[in-house]
C-alpha cells in the first residue's frame, strides 16, 4: 500500500494544477447544486419493530389525518393583563381563528372557547388545527404560515406562540458563527505550530475543500434516501476537525523532509507513502466506528453514522491527493511568510523525546499516575443521567421555550408531552359508548401518573380505538418513561395495548439502544483492533490500542455527567434553566441526555482517538525497526510526534469547543464530550498511558506468532522502506527494570 500512495503522491505533485482545479469544481459543483436544489430532510424517528411504531401505523388506518405525523398544529393565545373571555379579547382570537380557517390545507379549526381548550385562568387559549393534503416534511413552514394567520390576536394585545410539534428528528439544527470561530482557531494554532502562513493556511483550504465536498455530496443523497436534518451539522463538525488534522499530520512530515534537503516532489512521495499510509489507516478505523452504528437499530442513528463517514472519506481524498499537488505547487514557498518569534514544528520535539525518556525511566509510576488520574476523570460517569430532553430546556426566548412554558402553565408539564394510546380490539364496536371502549379509557384513567384521559375516537373498521392520554410529568422527567410502561401493561380479555407519541417513542430507542450496545460496542472494538493488526502485525499492540481508546472514552463521559447529568455548570455551555429552578439554577441545573447521544459518541470518539494511536504508534515503528531498541523507540516516536499530535488534538477541541456555542442542546452535549475526550487522548493517554505500558511490555509489543505472521497480508503502515533511510544495526536493549 505505501508503494501505490508513494506513487500517487508523486503524480499528484507533479500535476498540481489538474488535482486542484478538479477538486475545486467537484467542491463548487456539489455545493452548488446542494444550494441550487436543497434536498428534502425527513423527520422519521421511527423505530422498525417498536410498540411505538405500532401504534404509530395503527393512528393511519382510518382515525383520519388530524392524527398522522404532523397532522395538526397548534397555537397557544396568552393574555397577560386579563382573561381571554374579555369581550374584546374574544372577537381578536375568533378573527384569528376564522382567518386559519381560510389558510391552505387547513381542514379543521378548534377554537380555544371549549371544553379543555383554555386554561383554569383563563388567560391561555389553545387553538388546534388539523391538517391535509399537505407535506409532512413541510410543517415547520405550514406552522410559520399559520402563526401569522393568527395577527388579528397578536393587533389586540394579546402573545400568539406555535407550539413545537416536531419529533427530536425535526428539529432543526440552525447554523451559526460557530464553524467560522473553529476555523479561526484552527488557523491561530496552525500558525504557532508552523510558524508560517502558508503552511498554516494549507490545512484549513483542504479541509474547506473536503467539507464542501461531503456537503454537497450528502445534500444530493437527501433525494434518494431519508436524512434527518442533524446530518450537516455532524458531517461539519467531523469533518472539518479530521480534515485539517490529516493535512497538518501530512504537511508536517513534508516539511521535515525539506528540511533534511529532499526535494520537492520526492519529499511529497515519500510523505504519502508514509504518512499518507497512518492517514488511511487512521480514517478506516473512524468510518469502521461509524459503520458499526447500522447494528444498533435505530435508523435515525445509522443514517446520522455513515453520513458523518462520508465527511471522513471525503477527508482521506483530499489528504492523499489535494495536499500533495498543493505541496507540489508551493515547493518550498511552503515556508514563506514566516511570522516572526516563531520557530515552527521544527522545534519542540527534543522536549517530547525528552518527556518520552522521563516516562521510560519510571513507567510503572506514570502507569499508576495516570490510571488514577483517568479513573478520577471517569467517576461521574457513573452518573450519567439519559433521557428525552424536552423544550423546557430550550434557549430563553425562543419561540418553542415559550410555548412550552405557557403549556406547562395551563394545562399541566404533561401536556407537552401526550401518549398516544391506540388499542387493537378483539372484535369490532359501532362508537366510542361501547362497553370495552369504556373499559379500556378507565383502566388508561387509573394508571399511576396519568392526569388525563381524552375522549376515545373509534377508527372506520371498528376494530381500533384511540385517546389521548396527558401524563402528570414532564416529557424530560423518568416518571413519564414508567407510565408509558404501565399503559401498555393494562390487560383486558383480546384487547392489545399500544403507546405511542414523542415520549413512547424515545423510551423505545432508549429501551433497544440498551439493548444493542454491547454488540455495537464489541464489533466496533474487534473490527479496529484487527485494522491495527493488519497494520503493525503485532496483536499485544493492536489490543491495547482498543483498551486505550476506552479509556479516554470513559473521561468523556465523566465531563459529559458532570456538566449535564450533575448540572455542575450547564450554564456556563449556554443551557438556560427550567423557570421553576432554584436561584443557582443559572449555573447549576441537570439535564438529560439523549439516549442516543453516548453510542453516538462512542462511535466517533473512538474513531478519532485511534488516529493519534495509529500516527504514533507508526512512528515508534519505525524508530524500533531502525535500531531494535524499543524504550529509545518509544521516546524517539513521542518525540517526533508529540508535537504534530497535540496541535492536532487543540484544532480538534478549538473546533468542538466552538460548537458548543449553538442554540441546540445536542450539539452542545457533542461539543463538551468531544472536546474532553479529544484534550485528555492527547496528553495523558499519548503522553504517558501509551508510552509507560510500551516500555513495560518491551520486545513483547511487536511479537507475532509465525502462523499469524505468515497468513497477514502485507499492509504495513509504515512506509519505512519508502524513507531512504538504510535501518542502524539492531542492537539488543540492556535488560534493566522499568526499561
Amino acid at each position: 500500500m505505501t508503494r501505490l500512495l508513494g506513487r500517487l503522491g508523486g503524480w499528484c505533485a507533479r500535476h498540481g494544477w489538474i488535482v486542484l482545479v478538479t477538486w475545486v469544481l467537484a467542491a463548487a459543483a456539489l455545493m452548488g447544486s446542494n444550494l441550487a436544489f436543497p434536498s428534502p430532510t425527513s423527520s422519521d424517528a421511527s423505530i422498525p419493530g417498536t410498540d411505538a411504531q405500532r401504534a404509530h401505523d395503527l393512528m393511519k388506518t382510518g382515525f383520519g389525518s388530524g392524527y398522522e405525523a404532523g397532522g395538526t398544529v397548534q397555537l397557544l393565545v396568552y393574555s397577560a393583563d386579563g382573561p381571554l373571555l374579555e369581550e374584546t379579547r374574544k372577537e381578536a382570537v375568533e378573527d384569528a381563528v376564522d382567518r386559519l380557517r381560510t389558510m391552505p390545507h387547513v381542514a379543521e379549526v378548534e377554537t380555544p372557547f371549549r371544553m379543555g381548550g383554555i386554561s383554569s385562568n383563563l388567560q391561555i387559549g389553545l387553538i388546534g388545527v388539523r391538517l391535509e393534503g399537505h407535506d409532512p416534511d413541510a410543517i415547520g413552514t405550514i406552522t410559520q404560515d399559520l402563526s401569522k394567520a393568527a395577527d388579528p390576536a397578536r393587533e389586540a394585545g394579546l402573545e400568539v406562540v406555535p407550539a413545537d410539534n416536531s419529533n427530536p428528528a425535526g428539529k432543526e439544527i440552525k447554523t451559526g458563527p460557530s464553524e467560522v470561530v473553529g476555523v479561526i482557531c484552527a488557523l491561530v494554532v496552525l500558525v504557532f505550530a508552523f510558524g508560517t502562513l502558508v503552511a498554516a493556511t494549507v490545512p484549513i483550504f483542504v479541509a474547506l475543500v473536503s467539507v464542501a465536498s461531503g456537503l454537497g455530496l450528502i445534500g444530493l443523497l437527501g433525494w434518494v434516501v431519508d436524512m434527518p436534518k442533524q446530518a450537516g451539522i455532524m458531517a461539519t463538525m467531523v469533518g472539518l476537525g479530521v480534515g485539517i488534522d490529516y493535512a497538518l499530520f501530512l504537511l508536517s512530515r513534508h516539511r521535515r523532509l525539506l528540511a533534511d534537503g529532499v526535494p520537492v516532489v520526492e519529499s511529497v512521495r515519500r510523505t504519502v507513502a508514509s504518512s499518507g499510509g497512518a492517514v488511511v489507516f487512521a480514517g478506516g478505523t473512524v468510518i469502521i466506528a461509524l459503520s458499526a452504528l447500522l447494528l444498533a437499530g435505530f435508523p435515525l442513528l445509522a443514517t446520522l453514522g455513515w453520513v458523518t463517514g462520508i465527511s471522513v472519506v471525503a477527508a482521506v481524498l483530499t489528504s492523499v491527493t489535494l495536499v500533495p499537488a498543493l505541496l507540489g505547487l508551493l515547493g518550498h514557498r511552503v515556508n514563506a511568510l514566516r511570522v516572526p518569534f516563531l520557530r515552527g514544528s521544527g522545534a519542540g520535539g527534543a522536549g517530547w523525546a525528552g518527556l518520552g525518556a522521563w516516562v521510560a525511566r519510571r513507567p510503572w509510576r506514570v502507569l499508576l499516575g495516570a490510571v488514577v488520574v483517568l479513573g478520577a476523570l471517569a467517576a461521574p460517569a457513573l452518573a450519567l443521567k439519559l433521557g428525552p430532553i424536552d423544550e423546557g430546556y430550550g434557549a430563553q426566548g425562543s419561540e418553542s421555550r415559550r410555548a412550552y412554558e405557557l403549556m406547562a402553565t395551563g394545562f399541566g408539564p404533561g401536556s407537552n408531552g401526550p401518549l398516544i394510546v391506540v388499542a387493537e380490539l378483539p372484535e369490532k364496536v359501532d362508537d366510542a359508548d361501547d362497553p370495552l371502549v369504556e373499559d379500556l379509557a378507565r383502566e388508561v384513567k387509573a394508571v399511576d401518573g396519568v392526569a388525563h384521559v381524552g375522549d376515545p375516537k373509534v377508527n372506520t373498521s371498528g376494530r381500533s380505538v384511540l385517546l389521548q392520554a396527558v401524563p402528570e410529568y414532564a416529557p424530560s422527567d423518568e416518571r413519564t418513561a414508567q407510565v408509558v410502561r404501565d399503559v401498555r401493561a393494562i390487560e383486558l380479555p383480546g384487547v392489545r395495548v399500544h403507546v405511542g407519541g414523542e415520549v413512547a417513542g424515545l423510551t423505545d430507542a432508549g429501551d433497544r439502544l440498551a439493548e444493542r450496545t454491547p454488540l455495537v460496542i464489541a464489533v466496533v472494538v474487534l473490527l479496529s483492533a484487527l485494522l491495527l493488526l493488519l497494520a503493525f502485525r503485532a496483536p499485544l499492540v493492536a489490543v491495547k490500542a482498543a483498551v486505550m481508546n476506552l479509556v479516554s472514552l470513559g473521561a468523556a463521559f465523566g465531563a459529559l455527567a458532570l456538566v449535564f447529568s450533575l448540572g455542575l455548570g450547564t450554564g456556563l455551555v449556554g443551557m438556560d434553566p427550567p423557570v421553576s429552578s432554584s436561584y443557582l439554577a443559572p449555573l447549576f441545573f441537570s439535564v438529560p441526555i439523549e439516549s442516543y447521544v453516548p453510542l453516538m459518541l462512542f462511535a466517533v470518539l473512538f474513531g478519532l482517538s485511534m488516529d493519534y494511536e495509529v500516527f504514533l504508534l507508526t512512528a515508534v515503528r519505525q524508530s524500533y525497526l531502525r535500531h531494535g531498541r524499543n524504550a529509545r523507540a518509544v521516546a524517539e516516536g513521542l518525540g517526533s510526534t508529540g508535537r504534530v499530535i497535540t496541535s492536532a488534538a487543540l484544532i480538534m477541541v478549538a473546533v468542538f469547543t466552538a460548537f458548543i456555542a449553538y442554540p441546540d442542546s445536542l450539539v452542545k452535549t457533542f461539543g463538551v464530550g468531544l472536546a474532553v475526550a479529544i484534550a485528555v487522548d492527547a496528553t495523558i493517554i499519548r503522553g504517558f498511558l501509551v508510552p509507560a505500558t510500551m516500555v513495560l511490555l518491551g520486545r513483547a509489543n511487536w511479537w507475532c506468532p509465525r502462523w499469524l505472521d505468515r497468513i497477514l497480508p502485507n499492509l504495513s503502515v509504515e512506509g519505512h522502506e519508502e524513507d531512504g533511510s538504510a535501518p542502524e544495526p539492531r542492537r539488543p536493549e540492556p535488560v534493566k527494570a522499568g526499561v
